[in-house]
């Protein structure tokens, strides 16, 4: 597999007017412009005077690429109408840091300086508003805050965030803005099709691990990065997702709950009670399908004669084949990493698991790597995902999962 195939640029063509208000959280605007950028978009910054007291105008134009407005009386605009030109060619604009004072503005139409005009006048129906709050933890507990964001919501502005943790004034609590990396991640989520909107999504992802002893076990090189992909795809997707994952360091997608695990039997334990609650069981992990028949209490040490121990092997459950066997079962999608002849074994596993859709792929081409490729297999034939990275490749599974769904419910 071609190990040059990049990340895709998800906002690409996408045009954001990014606006920075008054607060210390400026300083992760800066970051923010290049996640946008890096990720493909056109970014054009629009400063209050007091997001000025923290970041300079400079800074921004250096990271955008682009002059960045600041008045609306600026004489670049030859119409003197900056507040109506900078969002006619925009498609979102995304306020980062979002204060208190300006969300207020926004509430009541307020607009007295030019990122709050050019909210206000706005294409309203094409040029959607997202705010990410960023204030102290009592002024965002306020009422009249929870009141203004309240209120934010019903009119259709998006609200990204806050976060908890340190806060600049040493505080600990709820309103930090998200980091850059999330509230960029955030902007590509809102741009996916809503394709599984009010849909429930159960999905397993990475390796199992058996214990031999205390220290040792028996495991994969599954690095559950595809199964952490699909989670994140079918939450831009509009999915309620459930993450359950083997032994991994990954980060959890936003928006996604996670249930770490260890053993099949955990996994198995863990999967049962909920497939019956979603509508979608997604099973990525890479189940290992044999365990130690019992554990070691203790380590187990090498003997002076140099002959090795032996222990005997136990079946683990079939998951993805219990879900199936399930009357109320979601809809199913088994994954199958040969090391060969994968078509011929991922019929097979179709066939034995009794689901409608297998998704194979070469697990020693793809395990621990960015990187891709996948072969859809059903009743009717097969269907090769070309080499992506995984993220894209989740993103069409997503898609064909929804309509899939969509034709069964037709």
């Amino acid at each position: 597999m071609d190990s040059t195939v990049s990340a895709p640029q998800d906002l690409a063509g996408r045009h954001i007017v990014l606006g920075l208000t008054g607060g210390i959280a400026c300083y992760k605007a800066a970051d923010l412009a290049r996640e946008l950028v890096k990720a493909g978009a056109t970014v054009q910054v629009v400063m209050t005077a007091a997001a000025e007291q923290f970041i300079t105008p400079v800074t921004m134009q250096a990271l955008s690429n682009r002059n960045v407005y600041a008045s609306q009386w600026d004489a670049r605009e030859p119409n003197s109408m900056a507040h109506i030109n900078l969002t006619r060619e925009a498609d979102a604009v995304l306020v980062a840091p979002a204060s208190a004072d300006f969300m207020a503005k926004l509430v009541h139409g307020a607009a007295d300086d030019l990122l709050s005009l050019l909210c206000l006048a706005r294409p309203i129906e094409r040029c959607p508003l997202l705010v990410a709050p960023a204030m102290n933890r009592e002024m965002w507990a306020h009422p009249a805050t929870q009141r203004n964001m309240a209120q934010l919501r019903t009119d259709g502005t998006t609200i990204l965030g806050p976060a908890a943790g340190d806060q600049a004034c040493g505080e600990i609590g709820d309103g930090r803005m998200l980091e850059a990396e999330e509230l960029c991640a955030e902007m590509i989520a809102f741009f996916q099709p809503k394709s599984l909107l009010g849909k429930r999504m159960l999905i397993t992802a990475g390796p199992t691990f058996e214990p031999i002893d205390p220290v040792r076990g028996i495991t994969n090189l599954s690095s559950g990065k595809m199964g952490f992909a699909i989670a994140r795809a079918a939450m831009e997707a509009g999915a309620d997702v459930t993450l359950i994952a083997g032994p991994v360091h990954l980060p959890t997608p936003r928006g996604v709950r996670r249930i770490d695990v260890k053993t099949a039997q955990q996994m198995h334990d863990a999967v049962l009670p909920a497939a019956a609650q979603h509508d979608v069981f997604v099973a990525t992990a890479a189940v290992a399908d044999w365990r130690p028949a019992s554990l070691s209490e203790q380590k187990i040490k090498k003997n002076g004669n140099k002959v090795a121990p032996t222990f005997e092997l136990t079946e683990n459950p079939d998951i993805l084949a219990a879900v199936a066997r399930m009357p109320d079962r979601p809809y199913c999608v088994g994954f199958a990493a040969e090391s060969h002849d994968l078509l011929k074994h991922a019929k097979e596993k179709l066939e034995r698991k009794n689901v409608p859709l297998i998704v194979g792929n070469l697990g020693p081409a793809t395990f621990g790597r960015d990187d891709n490729a996948l072969m859809l297999v059903d009743a009717n034939g097969h269907r090769a995902l070309p080499p992506a990275d995984k993220l894209t490749l989740a993103r069409q599974l997503v898609a064909e999962i929804a309509s899939r769904l969509g034709k069964l419910s037709a």
